[in-house]
């Protein structure tokens, strides 16, 4: 396996849409996934899009670690998960705000809405269907890592920039975005 190298906010691969990987699954993207799975980890962080790694395959991995799942339906810890060709729809139109950080961002943390609940479908590595319903931790990372896929940004998703800062800054100042607030973070 792999360590890959992680694109920052202004390459060009993390504002294009990436492409459906083919079916049955080549080796080639199984081993790719698993280098992807590697990377998150080592970073560390608890997902990656194959766009963040410069390949435009419409792949994720994630994780839900113990510590940031609420235990509540849909948001239980999970080990690496992986997800070729994923989507998702909303469960309701509620929306939940909470803190977001990002691989291609690193240092910064903002505040972002997501659904609260959602429900996801896609692949797995041996080509077996996937679908599932999530909320909290768990909704939020499926969300922000199926946005890299379509180019899109955590800040794109931010109604208010003043909420956007620098990690040590929030630390400093007393502002922990480690510390679970009322609307959740990630």
């Amino acid at each position: 396996m792999a360590i890959l190298k992680i694109a920052r906010m202004g390459h060009p691969v993390l504002r294009r849409p990436a492409q459906p990987v083919e079916t049955p699954i080549p080796a080639v993207v199984r081993q790719f996934a698993l280098d992807m799975i590697e990377t998150m980890v080592d970073a560390p962080g608890i997902g990656l899009a194959a766009p963040q790694v410069h390949v435009g395959w419409r792949i994720v991995v994630f994780r839900v670690p113990g510590d940031r799942a609420t235990g509540g339906a849909g948001d239980l810890p999970m080990e690496p998960q992986v997800l070729v060709n994923p989507a998702y729809e909303p469960l309701s139109e509620e929306m939940v705000e909470g803190w977001e950080g990002c691989l291609s961002i690193p240092g910064l943390r903002g505040v972002v809405p997501r659904f609260a609940r959602i429900r996801y479908r896609g692949l797995s590595l041996d080509g077996t269907a996937v679908e599932r319903e999530a909320s909290g931790t768990h909704a939020r990372v499926v969300q922000h890592e199926i946005d890299h896929l379509d180019g899109i940004l955590y800040i794109d998703r931010m109604p208010d920039l003043t909420r956007l800062t620098f990690t040590e800054e929030m630390r400093y100042f007393g502002a922990d975005p480690t510390v679970r607030g009322p609307s959740g973070r990630v």
